[in-house]
């Protein structure tokens, strides 16, 4: 596919690697120094080096190949289903299973255990996410578990994308945070996008800012080590809640990213994953247009996190005594 665009009046000169990294947020730098260097990625029509710096004015066009198609294959991985009628399924997806596949992780993951329900099921699944993501109108990150909807026709998948897109989705997240928030209840407003130094991140400081909104509530406190939190996010970026609560100062357990090895333990009890949990998805069926909402209770490594949180608070007032 070939692309063509003139960069604008106020750019800072800077490589052409650097510059097309912060703009081609799906490409990894190492792919497009590799497309320049084919002379796939040219500035006015001429073949340049990665190096080459920008200036405002030049017209960069880019041919940029299809990939290959993936042979997907079905994996008898279980599934906990909550409901399923003829155009949708709702699962909880636990934690550690990636949702689709993608470099480094082309197997094992969520849409490998949907390709095999259905094989079995004879069940069919939307085509519009194509054949790397059937079915999948939202994602959750890999470590976060959680309720889940999949579109099993493309007139269901049109829909829910439609209520994502207009936010009118219900979401409630749970998560455990580092240290107590000073206000019990609060909104956070920071707009984020990819990082512009650290692409694996997203945070404030990017070229490419989306306004991103996310409502919290202190439900719970283990001492001053820890909060439960609900959490409530009126927008759906990618990494919001991770990036929101660590701009607060209380970033998820088990959250290295975001909040560095000091979240990977508490109390001397290990954290092995980010504990976030996407507990209640609520949305309108895409057919009948009833209400439809459905919550599954943290899973057991979390609660038996709070349970272990709680008697270390309970041993340190026994001390205090």
């Amino acid at each position: 596919m070939i692309t063509e665009f003139v960069v604008t009046a106020g750019e800072q000169p800077k490589r052409l690697d650097v510059f097309l990294v912060n703009r081609e947020r799906d490409m990894s730098r190492s792919r497009l120094q590799r497309l320049i260097e084919l002379g796939r990625i040219r500035i006015n029509d001429q073949v340049v080096r990665p190096s080459q710096k920008i200036k405002p004015g030049d017209k960069i066009t880019m041919d940029v190949p299809k990939p290959e198609p993936l042979e997907l294959q079905g994996e008898a991985i279980p599934l906990e289903v909550l409901f399923e009628d003829e155009h949708l399924l709702v699962l909880n997806k636990p934690s550690g299973i990636v949702v689709h596949p993608a470099p480094g992780n082309w197997t094992g993951t969520l849409v490998n255990a949907l390709l095999h329900y259905f094989q079995v099921s004879g069940g069919t699944v939307s085509s519009v996410g194509g054949k790397e993501r059937p079915g999948l109108v939202h994602r959750l990150d890999k470590d976060t578990s959680g309720v889940m909807v999949i579109a099993k026709t493309d007139q269901a998948h049109r829909h829910l994308s439609g209520q994502f897109k207009q936010h009118t989705i219900t979401r409630v997240y749970e998560a455990l945070v580092w240290g107590v928030p000073k206000k019990g209840h609060g909104l956070i407003e920071l707009a984020i996008g990819r990082d512009s130094k650290e692409r694996k991140k997203f945070s404030a400081r990017t070229a490419r800012p989306k306004d991103s909104v996310t409502e919290y509530k202190v439900d719970r406190r283990f001492g001053k080590t820890v909060a439960h939190v609900l959490l409530y996010p009126r927008t759906g970026r990618t990494h919001q809640l991770r990036v929101h609560l660590a701009s607060l100062g209380h970033p998820i357990l088990g959250d290295p990213t975001y909040g560095g090895r000091k979240v990977c333990s508490v109390d001397a009890v290990e954290v092995s994953r980010v504990m976030l949990h996407a507990r209640t998805l609520g949305f309108r069926h895409p057919v009948t247009e009833e209400v439809c909402e459905y919550e599954r209770p943290a899973p057991p490594d979390m609660e038996r996190l709070m349970r272990e949180l709680e008697h270390c608070v309970d041993l340190r007032r026994m001390s205090d005594a």
